[in-house]
């Protein structure tokens, strides 16, 4: 009787608990629509509001916002902004799970986020100090948002992992490559097009993002040879 009550108490906690009956990624996507709406009709009333939720490198190297670190990766600077990003999550973000596991997967993204706005602050402070620096990498006074960076992390983890996954991009859907090509193509173009045509573009977020998403993959595949080979047959077919 003792262990049947605790199996029935354990199975009441499972249908009163909220959390499992989402993903991780579709938590994120919920968490990343809420910010938005939560500040978007603000900083329509005032772009003052934009400090308390997008990262500065001018305000962050001199102590204030911090907390812009982690907010910025949930924030997103427009609805077409929002909407791409939250598309290629819900692509990604699934099958990243799956892959790497739920908590694995939920610390990646965040940690992941959180070094690519400080990757964007070092650049701009230190290399934006200049017309030409300031077009390559941003201005120290520039601000910067989206979940971008967190996504390009989980691309590069891809790309090591599941180099001949294919990817498709969202604007051109019948046109795909392997993920090894694909991936660093995109965030390369995605650079030169940027600074060419003089779009605010986190590049240097995206840049880091990539490289941690690589690093963990790596990480994974010594820590875990037997595994990864396994993943990597299994998406080769």
């Amino acid at each position: 009787m003792r262990n049947t009550r605790k199996l029935r108490a354990y199975d009441s906690r499972r249908r009163t608990n909220f959390f499992p009956a989402f993903s991780v990624t579709t938590w994120l996507i919920i968490v990343n629509v809420a910010f938005f709406v939560i500040f978007a009709p603000l900083l329509a009333i005032s772009q003052d509001y934009a400090k308390y939720v997008a990262i500065q490198p001018e305000a962050i190297m001199h102590g204030k916002y911090l907390w812009t670190i982690i907010t910025n990766v949930f924030m997103h600077a427009g609805f077409a902004h929002l909407l791409i990003n939250m598309f290629v999550l819900f692509s990604l973000g699934g099958l990243c799970e799956k892959i790497i596991g739920r908590k694995r997967y939920f610390w990646f993204y965040l940690v992941s986020g959180i070094i690519a706005g400080l990757s964007f602050v070092f650049f701009a402070y230190f290399f934006g100090n200049n017309p030409l620096g300031e077009r390559i990498f941003g201005a120290p006074d520039n601000m910067a948002v989206g979940a971008s960076g967190a996504i390009f992390a989980v691309a590069g983890l891809f790309m090591i992992l599941t180099p001949r996954l294919r990817f498709t991009i969202i604007f051109l859907p019948f046109f795909s490559l392997p993920a090894y090509i694909m991936i660093p193509l995109v965030l390369v173009l995605t650079w030169i097009i940027s600074v060419s045509a003089g779009f605010g573009v986190g590049n240097t977020a995206h840049f880091g993002g990539f490289l941690v998403g690589v690093l963990f993959a790596l990480y994974l595949r010594h820590k875990y040879k037997r595994k990864t080979k396994m993943i990597e047959r299994y998406f080769s077919r």
